[in-house]
């Protein structure tokens, strides 16, 4: 019999280190990006239609936002890893949500998407109602970023014997099977050269997996390239709660 040791405190003292690094310098840029933002703004208010001023300002506050945004995720990540679970107090009625995602759906698509909803209604869900939100919209910005004009979205919430279940399926351009272990990675993209377009800060995914994890749920992801994805969060039923209609 051989027994193998390996001393890992250096590599989680390094870990640690990142996600301090990340944090402090994601307070540390907040600050100043906000006063760079309003002055952008203010400027670019000042600025004649249609000339080049007018658009270099429209560029730099788009920039200055998008910058913003990946500083929001970055925070909302780190403070996610710092707690190890969340609240589960709050009984969150999923079927009140779904309006809101399909708002937010129709606001990143570019084009029209078909959004389809099939919730039980009397099921509701303990946690954080944030925190659930935010996993929710995450996947439905998503989908409606990554599908087409004529695409169709489908919401979904409903449970069996064992678990509850949210689905975000889509009819878009699917997903490489190589690329799906790492999706959930931080800033890990399938194609690149999409970084711009979509605009995302490849961190939603990442996000989503942490608050299922505070809330003892897991997302599974199934895809195939040019049919479609489905991106599901499971919780146990033990976090649910019926109601009488």
């Amino acid at each position: 019999r051989l027994l193998f040791a390996r001393d890992i405190t250096r590599t989680v003292q390094l870990e640690q280190m990142r996600k301090d690094f990340v944090a402090n310098v994601s307070h540390e840029l907040r600050t100043p990006l906000t006063v760079i933002n309003g002055y952008v703004e203010m400027l670019a208010d000042q600025a004649e239609a249609d000339t080049p001023a007018a658009r270099a300002f429209e560029q730099m506050t788009s920039q200055s936002r998008r910058m913003q945004n990946l500083i929001n995720d970055l925070m909302t990540l780190s403070r996610l890893e710092s707690l190890p679970s969340g609240r589960q107090d709050d009984l969150v009625a999923v079927n009140g949500l779904m309006g809101g995602l399909r708002e937010e759906i129709a606001a990143a698509a570019t084009g029209e998407r078909t959004v389809e909803v099939h919730c039980d209604e009397t099921l509701r869900l303990m946690g954080d109602s944030k925190e659930i939100q935010s996993a929710f919209s995450n996947l439905a910005v998503n989908a409606a970023r990554y599908t087409r004009d004529g695409d169709t979205i489908t919401l979904r919430w409903y449970a069996d014997r064992d678990h509850a279940y949210f689905e975000v399926e889509d009819t878009g351009i699917g997903i490489e099977p190589q690329h799906l272990p790492r999706l959930t990675e931080r800033f890990y993209r399938v194609d690149q050269s999409r970084a711009t377009t979509t605009g995302g800060t490849g961190l939603g995914l990442a996000i989503v997996k942490h608050i299922l994890i505070r809330h003892h749920g897991e997302l599974r992801i199934r895809s195939n390239p040019g049919k479609g994805s489905r991106f599901t969060c499971i919780f146990p039923i033990s976090a649910t709660q019926r109601r009488d209609v």
